[in-house]
């Protein structure tokens, strides 16, 4: 099956698109910010088999509308020359392999997480991604909304308005309302772009309105799963991470699934294994309703993601013209890095005191301060190779010490 969407002729194969994504999903480590690059270099760069243009339009697109970053430009690339099918083979064998370690992870978490050992690495690990998301968030901060300078913060003042109104509630309530970043879309489309709605297409109405119209109420533990990260999953704009505020309301906060360090614990699984960020949810899910819960948040939380991509994909070079969508999406996302901001702070506390007292927690703050340096000046850093090492120290302060 060969639909070819940019009009030239594929100078690959399916088979060897679907291998590509599948060793990018086993051995990409970095984060969303380095699969792009990665996907770039070996697709544009080396292997030449999607042109340039191909690529802005699937990061774009990517950034456009809800959905983790390096997986939906994943799903994309796969549908410039093959279609649907090869949307969905893509974007299968990009997330598999994160899955299935996730899932092995969270076996072996649940076997031996009390142990003393397992616990004491998890302490220095949990320690450690504090530091990784905090830094994320500054760096999502001035790259989504503006650099930290007068001129800048003027400009965009009502991005920071929504920014620091999200982070202050987040905060406060230790919720994430979706009503606050439709609210926030919709206050600055019509401030910046109002819409002309007598010539807004069909499709673009439908791009507008769908994350808005996934949830509605549940019953059971596996229904609320798969409702509550179909919710979460349409609210990733740009970056995996950007679903944290989003689970920790919910999975910690909501539903009573994990604890704080349980929560935290399954953020590291995240982090130490390639592939998207987001493929933590299978670990959650697991922790959760075991194999069944893992299966069902996956996919609840990538569904949304794929739908996204392919459902707009032939329409894109108009949709991404429409002014009004634009700015409703640069406002969802201020509120949502807000939130993550929030979501950071909060976390940061309960992990930084001890029994949620007064006391600080000082090896455990070391730690994480050591890791935003790190990742600052050591150049060609990554981040499981400080997990790991923070792992150690972990081991080292609860088991010798």
């Amino acid at each position: 099956m060969e639909i070819k969407i940019t009009g030239t002729k594929p100078t690959y194969t399916l088979r060897q698109l679907v291998l590509y994504f599948l060793k990018l999903g086993y051995a990409g480590f970095g984060g969303p910010v380095a699969l792009v690059g990665y996907m770039h270099r070996d697709l544009v760069e080396k292997r030449k088999w999607i042109s340039e243009d191909d690529y802005k339009e699937g990061m774009a697109l990517a950034q456009l509308s809800p959905g983790p970053l390096a997986a939906q430009l994943g799903i994309y690339l796969g549908y410039v020359h093959y279609g649907v099918l090869g949307a969905t083979l893509a974007g299968i064998a990009f997330v598999l392999p994160s899955f299935f370690m996730v899932l092995i992870i969270g076996i072996a978490y649940k076997i031996y997480g009390g142990l003393p050992w397992m616990q004491a690495i998890f302490y220095g690990v949990g320690a450690c991604v504090i530091g990784i998301i905090s830094l994320s968030a500054y760096k999502l901060t001035i790259k989504s909304i503006s650099k930290l300078n007068a001129v800048a913060m003027k400009t965009h003042w009502l991005l920071w308005a929504f920014y620091f109104f999200a982070a202050v509630f987040t905060v406060i309530t230790r919720k994430e309302p979706v009503s606050l970043f439709i609210g926030a879309g919709l206050i600055y489309m019509f401030v910046k772009a109002p819409p002309a709605f007598l010539k807004v297409s069909a499709m673009s109405i439908i791009f507008l309105a769908a994350p808005s119209i996934i949830w509605v109420e549940h019953s059971d533990r596996l229904k609320d799963i798969a409702l509550f990260f179909t919710k979460a999953g349409a609210f990733v704009f740009g970056s995996g991470l950007a679903i944290v505020p989003f689970l920790h309301g919910g999975v910690v906060d909501q539903f009573h699934w994990l604890n704080e360090k349980e929560f935290l614990d399954a953020v590291a699984v995240a982090m130490i294994t390639p592939g998207p960020v987001v493929i933590t949810v299978g670990f959650i899910g697991y922790l959760t309703a075991g194999v069944a819960g893992a299966s069902v948040a996956a996919l609840a939380t990538f569904l949304p993601c794929y739908l996204l991509t392919v459902i707009p994909a032939p329409y894109f070079k108009k949709i991404a013209k429409n002014t009004s969508i634009k700015a409703f999406v640069d406002g969802i996302t201020a509120a949502v890095i807000g939130a993550l901001a929030g979501a950071v702070v909060v976390i940061a506390i309960n992990t930084f005191t001890q029994n949620h007292s007064v006391t600080l927690d000082i090896p455990s703050v070391l730690i994480a301060v050591a890791t935003v340096l790190a990742l600052l000046y050591v150049k060609k850093v990554q981040e499981p190779m400080l997990i790991l090492i923070a792992a150690i120290i972990g081991l080292v302060l609860k088991l010798v010490f």
